[in-house]
C-alpha cells in the first residue's frame, strides 16, 4: 500500500508540473496579440493622418488650379490697362504737339481773350481747363488700375507660390506616413508570424504533456493493480505486461492561417472596356502636347497643367473635366492599355505603355514622357 501511494503522489507531482509549462506559451501568446493589438491602432491612426492629408493634397490641387487661372485673368487685365495706356499716351502726345506748334500756353491764353464777349472768353476757358482736368484724370486712372493690376497680380503670385510650397510639404508628409505604415504593416506581419508559432508550440507542449500524462496515468494504473494483487496473495498466473505507450502523433505545426492570403480584389468586378481607336486617339493627343508649357489652371493650347492635359486628350476640347481627385473615382483597371489615366494624389497623365506616361510634370519642364510614378494607379473612363 506504501508503494501505491509514492505513485499516487508521483502522478500528483507530474500533472502539476504539466500545468506549469503550458501556461508560459498561453502568456506568450497574449503578450503577442497586445502588441498586435497596440500596432494595427497605430497603424489605423497613420492611416487615419494619410487620408486627411491625401484630402488636403486635393484641396490644395483645386485652390493651385483656381489661383492659376485668377493669374491668368489678371495677365489680361493688365494687358487691356496696358493697351489704354499706348491709346492715352498716343492722344495726349498729339495734344502736347498742337500745343507746342501752337504757341504752347500762350496760344491757350490767346484763344481765350479773343474769343469774343465774355461768355465766350470764359467758356473758352473752362474748356481749356476740362481738357487739363481730363488728361489729368485719365493719367491718375491709369496709374492706380495699373498699380492695382499689378498688385493683384503679385498677391496671387505670391499665394500661388505658398500653395507649391504648401504641396511640397504635404507630399513628403505623404511619403514619410506611406513609409511608416508600411514599415508599421510589416511589423504586424511579423507579429502574425510569432503569434502563429507561439500557439503551435503552445499546442505541441499540451499535446506532448497530454500523452505523457495519459502513458503515465495507465501505467500507475497497472502498477497498483499489481500491487493490489500481490497484497491479496493471489496468484494471476503471470505478470501481465505493462500497455505500451500509445503512439504519439506530431501535430502538423501548421496552426491556423490568421494571416490569410488578402489579395485586395474586388470579388471579380468587371473592367471598363477597352476601345484600341479610342485609346490611340487619346495617346495621339498627348503626343501632340509635348513640349508645351506647365501653367497652373491652363487647358489651352501651348499651356497646360496636369489635370487640364489629361481633360483635353481624353475629350479633344480645351475645357477641364476634372481634378486628379476626379480621376482617382474612376474604374481601376488591372491591365492598363495605352490611352488610359494614370492617377495619383495630386498628379495624372496619360498612359502610353511600357509603364511610361505623358504628363504636364510641373513649372519649367512642362509636357514630357516620364515613368509612371510610384503609388499611381490605372482608371478608365
Amino acid at each position: 500500500m506504501k508503494l501505491k501511494k509514492v505513485g499516487s503522489a508521483f502522478l500528483a507531482t507530474m500533472l502539476t508540473c504539466s500545468l506549469t509549462v503550458t501556461p508560459v506559451f498561453a502568456d506568450e501568446v497574449d503578450d503577442l496579440k497586445d502588441q498586435k493589438e497596440q500596432a494595427q491602432s497605430e497603424m489605423n491612426s497613420l492611416q487615419s493622418q494619410l487620408n486627411t492629408l491625401m484630402d488636403k493634397i486635393s484641396e490644395l490641387e483645386s485652390d493651385l488650379i483656381e489661383t492659376g487661372e485668377e493669374i491668368a485673368k489678371t495677365e489680361e487685365d493688365l494687358k487691356a490697362a496696358e493697351e489704354d495706356q499706348e491709346q492715352q499716351y498716343e492722344a495726349m502726345k498729339l495734344r502736347i504737339k498742337y500745343m507746342y506748334e501752337e504757341g504752347s500756353g500762350s496760344a491757350t491764353i490767346e484763344k481765350v481773350f479773343t474769343s469774343g464777349d465774355m461768355s465766350s472768353m470764359l467758356s473758352q476757358a473752362e474748356y481749356s481747363q476740362q481738357v487739363h482736368t481730363y488728361d489729368r484724370e485719365k493719367l491718375d486712372e491709369y496709374i492706380a488700375t495699373t498699380k492695382k493690376i499689378e498688385e493683384l497680380k503679385s498677391s496671387l503670385e505670391e499665394k500661388q507660390d505658398n500653395l507649391e510650397a504648401t504641396q511640397v510639404e504635404f507630399e513628403a508628409q505623404q511619403s514619410e506616413l506611406n513609409t511608416t505604415i508600411s514599415e508599421k504593416s510589416e511589423e504586424i506581419s511579423n507579429l502574425d508570424g510569432m503569434i502563429q508559432e507561439a500557439a503551435r508550440k503552445a499546442a505541441e507542449e499540451a499535446a506532448r504533456k497530454k500523452a505523457e500524462e495519459e502513458a503515465k496515468r495507465k501505467q500507475e494504473e497497472e502498477r497498483a493493480s499489481q500491487e493490489t494483487a500481490q497484497d491479496n496473495g493471489g496468484n494471476t498466473g503471470g505478470t501481465s505486461t505493462p500497455a505500451a505507450e500509445e503512439d504519439y502523433e506530431e501535430p502538423s505545426g501548421g496552426g491556423s492561417d490568421n494571416g490569410g492570403n488578402s489579395n485586395g480584389g474586388s470579388g471579380g468586378s468587371s473592367e471598363p472596356s477597352y476601345s484600341e481607336s479610342t485609346g490611340n486617339a487619346i495617346v495621339d493627343r498627348a503626343y501632340s502636347c509635348l513640349g508645351a508649357a506647365y501653367v497652373w489652371g491652363a487647358c489651352s493650347p501651348g499651356a497646360f497643367d496636369c489635370s487640364g492635359l489629361v481633360s483635353y486628350c481624353l475629350t479633344g476640347s480645351y475645357s477641364r473635366i476634372g481634378t486628379s481627385s476626379t480621376f482617382l473615382s474612376w474604374p481601376r483597371v488591372s491591365n492598363p492599355q495605352p490611352g488610359d489615366v494614370c492617377a495619383g494624389v495630386g498628379h495624372c497623365g496619360i498612359y502610353i505603355g511600357n509603364g511610361q506616361m505623358i504628363h504636364a510634370a510641373t513649372e519649367g519642364v512642362g509636357v514630357i514622357i516620364g515613368p509612371v510614378q510610384s503609388g499611381m494607379v490605372y482608371v478608365r473612363q
